[in-house]
Parts: C-alpha cells; sequence; structure tokens
C-alpha cells in the first residue's frame, strides 16, 4: 500500500533507538524525509545512517530542547509536515515515594517537551494545510501501570492536550493522534527490569512488541489514507488493554 507521503518531511523525536527508531525508520522506508534526534552523537549518527535520516543532537526533555530540536528539523528540511513527539519517560515510584517536585519534572519531560513541539511545528502545518502530529505516550493513560505513578499522571495530561489540539486544528487538514505503546523489547522495558520470558505472559499476541509493529502503525497515521483520523489514542499492545472503552 502506498501511503503517500514520499518526500514529505518529518521530525521524529528520542529516535536514535527504540520505538522512536521505528517509527523513523518506517518512515523513511515509505520515502520521507526525516531528521532523528537523540542525545548521544555516536548512537544518533548510526542510527541516522542505517535509514538515511539526517542526526541533530538535542534533547528534549525541555521544552527549549524539544523547540530547538523541531527548529532545526525545519530549517534542515525546509519546512515540516510530519510532527513524532517523543521523549524518555520518568523514573518509576509510588505515591509514598515520588515527591511533589518530582512530579513537575516528569511533567516537563512527558508533556510540557510535547506541547513544545507542537507550538513550533503546527502553525506552519496549519498555513500550508496538510500537516501530522503522532506523538508516542504510554498503554498508561488508559490503564495506570503499577509503580509508574509519574508517567502515568503526566501523560494523562498530554493526552488531553493532544485531544483538544486535533479539534482545534482538524479543519486546516492537520491530524493529531497518539500512539500507546504497551509492553514492547526496548531499552526502556530493560531498564525497568520488566523484559523477562513471563513479561509476555498477558498478552494476547504471545510476544513483547517489536519497534518495527510500532513503526507500521505510526506511518499509517501520517498516511493520506488517515487523512480523516484525528483525536484518535491507539494502544499498540498485542491486545493487553482489557477495557471497552
Amino acid at each position: 500500500m502506498d501511503l503517500g507521503i514520499a518526500g514529505r518531511r518529518a521530525a521524529v523525536a528520542g529516535a536514535s533507538r527504540g520505538l522512536g527508531f521505528g517509527v523513523a525508520a518506517a518512515l523513511a522506508a515509505e520515502g520521507a524525509r526525516v531528521v532523528i534526534c537523540g542525545r548521544d552523537p555516536d548512537a544518533l549518527a548510526a542510527s541516522a545512517q542505517r535509514i538515511g535520516a539526517v542526526p541533530v543532537v538535542a534533547d528534549v526533555s525541555t521544552a527549549a530542547g524539544a523547540t530547538e530540536f523541531v527548529e532545526s528539523a525545519t530549517e534542515a528540511l525546509g519546512g515540516l509536515d510530519i510532527l513524532v513527539p517523543n521523549a524518555g519517560g520518568p523514573p518509576p515510584g509510588d505515591f509514598a515515594h515520588t515527591s511533589v517536585d518530582q512530579h513537575l519534572e516528569a511533567f516537563e519531560l512527558s508533556c510540557r517537551s510535547t506541547i513544545a513541539m507542537c507550538h513550533a511545528a503546527v502553525p506552519a502545518m496549519q498555513a500550508q494545510k496538510w500537516g501530522r502530529v503522532v506523538a508516542i505516550t504510554s498503554i498508561a493513560v488508559r490503564q495506570p501501570i503499577p509503580h509508574l505513578i509519574l508517567s502515568n499522571t503526566a501523560r494523562a495530561g498530554l493526552t488531553g492536550f493532544l485531544r483538544t489540539l486535533a479539534r482545534e486544528v482538524a479543519a486546516d487538514g492537520v491530524t493529531v493522534n497518539s500512539l500507546l505503546p504497551g509492553l514492547h523489547a526496548t531499552e526502556r522495558l530493560r531498564a525497568l527490569g520488566a523484559d523477562g520470558p513471563e513479561a509476555a505472559m498477558g498478552i494476547p499476541a504471545g510476544r513483547l512488541g517489536r519497534a518495527d509493529d510500532f513503526g507500521a502503525v505510526a506511518a499509517f497515521l501520517c498516511s493520506e489514507a488517515a487523512s480523516y483520523v484525528t483525536g484518535v489514542a491507539l494502544q499498540v499492545d498485542g491486545g493487553a488493554y482489557g477495557g471497552l472503552l
């Protein structure tokens, strides 16, 4: 299936590895011109070379860094059609062992940074009457994950922003969606110690997700065929989420 995005200009944050890299690779395979960012120059350069992307060293954990990445990507590509906001998750913890200040830090990392990227990219998309925003959040916005109170809270707030933005810019040809990853075999999962054989036991698909599974779904949401899909928070979790809504 031709997704109709060959030649489109895409910026994918946090894409030197993991799910971000999976999305960047999928977009590049469809012929999009892709800029990726990361904090490790060597890992970033190697990943960019693998898929033919432009590397930009950037730290999107703050609003300033997130804005700078979008501006750099826009300059490198001569404009921007596709934005994939993505950043690392906050540290684990529960209510009793998490301070009030840590919530502010988590909001900066997992919510405000994406808001900043949207402010830097979406107005130009509105002006050109075409744009795609596909944010990477977490299944936690539907079903809070134990011992991840910071991520659960910050990403739920971000979902509210994205749904609101989607309604405000839809008439300008800009779609805004989010993808909610479940358990995927990534560095983040390994860092949480949750990537053992038992991790897939509660997943109907019978396995952990792969980055390319996730990237394929993101690429579709960026496509011409998905032009009437906006305001959606779609779980990509092998059927693990059990709710009706």
